[in-house]
């Protein structure tokens, strides 16, 4: 009996030993990753990046990661125009089948799928937020977007004929990967007003270029929230680092 009370005694001490040495590991894995990461990328702050699974010490004999979460409170992403940017918020990914270096200069998920969110006022820089000139010297432009429920956008659009603003629900959709696009349902009432389909949707349709995002990850889906349009984002054979 004492025999094996010492046997059990021991293989606690070691097992504590390694759970400590494998959080210890995965600790400074974490570390090096959000370093290369914020290299890579030019970020200001440092990203969080949460290795799950354990152990973590048999992952990394494998040479690949289960799963790997990265975050990023905001992040510019490019906008298609010359040094234009766009910021985007909340970005979080899950990454699985992270294969990486041995000291994690380079690490490649071979798939990505997460969240981010557009603020209201960042994607009103892409709308016609300039007065624009339409027929019979009438000069309109966008002056406001917000939740317009059920996963439409609200647009207003200020008409110089007009004493109010007009609202129109729109719909969003992503094009190629890399495009939000706002869509206008229809053509509202502008009492003695008549405008063209065309001079109407000069004004209240816009595209937003969403590029550059980390790792080559892009665009899925989108819908208008209370406070932003949140965006699904996915990828394949994501660069976290080298």
């Amino acid at each position: 009996m004492r025999a094996l009370r010492i046997l059990l005694i021991t293989a606690v001490i070691l097992g504590g030993l390694f759970v400590a040495a494998d959080r210890l590991a995965v600790h400074f894995a974490e570390g090096e990753v959000a370093d290369r990461l914020q290299s890579r990328e030019g970020l200001t702050t440092t990203p969080s990046v949460d290795i799950k699974g354990f152990p973590f010490l048999t992952q990394v004999a494998g040479g690949e990661l289960d799963d790997v979460q990265v975050g990023m409170k905001e992040y510019d992403a490019d906008t298609g125009t010359s040094g234009g940017k766009i910021r985007i918020d909340d970005l979080n990914a899950a990454m699985k089948g992270v294969a990486f270096s041995g000291d994690y200069s380079s690490a490649t998920a071979s798939s990505a799928a997460g969240s981010a969110a557009v603020t209201y006022d960042q994607l009103l820089k892409a709308a016609k937020s300039q007065e624009t000139r339409l027929p019979f010297g009438i000069t309109a432009k966008v002056v406001g977007l917000s939740d317009g429920g059920n996963g439409k956008i609200k647009v207003d659009i200020k008409v110089s004929a007009l004493e109010k603003p007009v609202s129109v629900l729109s719909t969003v959709s992503v094009v190629d990967g890399d495009t939000v696009r706002v869509h206008a349902d229809s053509i509202p009432s502008f009492g003695n007003i008549t405008l063209a389909d065309s001079d109407f949707r000069s004004i209240a349709d816009f595209d937003q270029k969403i590029e550059g995002l980390p790792g080559g990850i892009k665009l899925d889906k989108v819908q208008a929230g209370a406070n932003a349009v949140e965006i699904a984002v996915k990828g394949s054979n994501v660069r976290l680092a080298g």
